[in-house]
């Protein structure tokens, strides 16, 4: 399977995957993929994973887990969540890093698909509650390439870190370029 996706992300997709990650020291993080405009971004997603031999898991909204689809986002690595308001969504995502030896959780800032113009924070919160750093991941259709960042663990100054994450993501074009985030500054 791993061959089979090589030859459809290299070969017939032309992309290309710049660093790696560091999967046998890392066992838990938080993944930032950037920018997140299309539903393109999915499969490139299990594409990547595929080649780099890893779990990587993600979050999506409990109603895609109903029938029919529920079994293929549970085999695939999704993570139900309940997006009802008045939650602790940071604690209780945070708690699964307590219970699992191994948790890489995939999640996009923008938290949509449409041109943001500031990211939600929730996944900074999620890395600091649990302790665990963050590696970026561009998904950059302009370069057809995933450029894949060392870990960081998260500072107490979130306004230093975002500006940090938004210069690695600078310039990175989307599927949908026009809404691919690009910060104010």
């Amino acid at each position: 399977m791993k061959r089979f996706a090589a030859f459809v992300y290299h070969n017939l997709l032309g992309w290309k995957m710049i660093g790696d990650f560091n999967a046998d020291s890392v066992k838990k993080c938080v993944i930032v993929v950037v920018p997140h405009t299309s539903w393109h971004d999915f499969y490139i997603g299990l594409l990547i994973r595929k080649l780099a031999n890893i779990k990587i898991s993600f979050l999506a909204k409990k109603e895609l887990f109903k029938w029919p689809l529920g079994w293929y986002m549970r085999k695939v690595g999704g993570i139900s969540l309940d997006r009802t308001s008045g939650q602790n969504k940071v604690e209780a995502i945070a708690e699964l890093f307590h219970k699992r030896n191994e948790l890489r959780l995939a999640l996009a800032p923008e938290g949509t698909r449409k041109k943001v113009e500031d990211w939600k924070t929730g996944f900074y919160h999620i890395a600091k509650t649990a302790e665990v750093p963050i590696i970026m991941v561009t998904f950059d259709f302009g370069k057809k390439q995933n450029l894949i960042s060392a870990p960081f663990y998260p500072s107490n100054d979130i306004e230093k870190d975002l500006k940090f994450m938004y210069d690695f993501f600078k310039d990175v074009k989307g599927k949908i370029a026009e809404n691919s985030f690009q910060p104010k500054n």
